[in-house]
């Protein structure tokens, strides 16, 4: 380690110059020989080194959620040129290049912040044994060496030997309970970061391998940094927590403020917006109002947090703009009320009112079944309206037999033949024309 620390030497003047300057600060307050002063300027040292990140913080985000966004493609890809490696590199390449993606900025934090890291374990490491660093002179350094964490020295490790600890002014049973419960919560904290990131903040529709390895590393990672601890001076530990902290609470803003499409997270949040839209009637804030813009122009790629969100401001009486305001509409989409028709269902009718029904209908039938025969005497009467007067007497007695009401007499078979035969002709040539008088009767 002291080795790699070496390597980053042309920055440990500036780290130490850092250092000493958040020191005086700190030590007119708490005391220079204090583990306070000498604690909060390394914790201090932390902040300014993470808000100078934080350009690279975001272009980190941007390019986690690219590499989410291709990862279907960059599947295809391997799969079509499976057994042709160069080209496949090739393809990915041009596919980085066309998207602007560049597989490397999700490290360039943890990359960034490594020179700093082994300056600082390197000004402590000379700390430990009493030599001048940097812009520390041997005052500084003394004062340094006195300086306690909760009855550790800053300058300590956990595998340090007793006679070393004792050189310190210390017990080598505190400096390894101070170390071992900062070496847990380093770990933890690193798991929950990676965890939050995981669970919240992650397009659980897409499933790729990129996701495996997210996870891999979110149990990988802690081990890691448990092993590595034990090697640790007590602010170096003090460093590495304080940046974890520092990167857990700035992932927990970026995960409420700015989620990634079809997350849990965005999902909270669009409720949280619908909420806040509802209450007000408007749309308040400019990033709020960027975020509807961007969903009204997604049209029907939208996804299912989306479309949810639409749907409540549709119940809630409001039509999202292409400007990203709200307006009040009087009528819902059509989505919306499918969807809420399809969700009524109809009222389960109690026995009585079943067997009421039931009755209902078999009054009905009956009385079709009854009013059968008028309606074919009906028809009848209307067929020989249509086919003339009768000429028979026999016919005439039926018609008025029928009039009053009484049974009509059988007509005998050579009157009722010639009324079949009648009933024919009419049929087939209807009303006959009166004959000339000239001709034969």
């Amino acid at each position: 380690m002291d080795t790699i620390a070496s390597l980053f030497s042309f920055i440990t003047w500036p780290v130490s110059w850092v250092i000493v300057q958040f020191h005086k600060v700190y030590g007119a307050i708490f005391g220079p020989d204090t583990g306070w002063a000498w604690g909060l300027s390394i914790v201090s040292l932390v902040v300014l080194i993470r808000i100078c990140l934080i350009p690279l913080f975001v272009k980190q985000i941007k390019s986690t959620r690219n590499m989410q966004a291709l990862q279907p493609k960059m599947k295809a890809i391997q799969e079509r040129y499976k057994s042709d490696k160069q080209r496949q590199s090739e393809e990915m390449m041009k596919l980085y290049k066309e998207t602007g993606t560049n597989p490397l900025s999700s490290c360039l934090p943890i990359l960034a912040q490594s020179p700093f890291f082994f300056a600082l374990y390197h000004v402590l490491s000379n700390i430990a044994s009493g030599k001048e660093i940097g812009a520390m002179n041997q005052a500084l350094v003394d004062s340094a060496r006195q300086a306690h964490i909760f009855g550790a020295p800053i300058a300590a490790k956990f595998t340090d030997s007793p006679e070393k600890v004792e050189a310190l002014n210390a017990s080598l049973t505190d400096v390894r309970i101070v170390t071992a419960i900062m070496i847990i919560l380093m770990s933890a904290s690193q798991f929950f970061t990676q965890r939050q990131l995981m669970m919240k903040n992650v397009d659980l529709s897409v499933k790729t391998p990129y996701m495996q390895q997210q996870k891999m590393l979110m149990y990988i990672f802690p081990v890691i940094f448990a092993v590595m601890g034990i090697n640790f001076p007590v602010g170096v530990l003090v460093y590495w927590l304080t940046t974890n902290v520092w990167t857990m609470g700035q992932q927990m803003y970026v995960i409420n403020q700015n989620p990634t499409p079809g997350s849990k997270a965005q999902d909270a949040y669009l409720q949280r917006l619908l909420k806040s839209v509802t209450h007000h009637g408007e749309v308040r804030g400019r990033r709020r109002k960027s975020v509807v813009k961007v969903i009204v122009a997604k049209g029907s790629d939208r996804n299912e947090n989306e479309r949810r969100f639409f749907g409540g401001l549709a119940k809630a009486g409001f039509v999202a703009q292409a400007d990203g305001s709200v307006i009040k509409g009087d009528t819902l989409p059509a989505e919306a009320e499918g969807a809420a028709a399809k969700r009524q269902q109809p009222k389960r009718q109690t026995k009585a009112q079943r067997q009421a029904a039931a009755a209902q209908a078999t009054v009905s039938k009956d009385a079709g079944e009854t009013s059968e025969p008028a309606a074919e005497k009906a028809t009848t009467s209307l067929e020989k309206k249509s086919q003339g007067p009768a000429k028979s007497d026999a016919s005439g007695a039926d018609a008025k037999g029928e009039a009053q009401g009484d049974k009509p007499a059988r007509p005998s078979r050579a009157n009722s033949g010639g009324s079949r035969q009648q009933g024919k002709t009419g049929q087939r040539k209807g009303q006959q024309r009166p004959k000339h008088p000239s001709s034969k009767k």
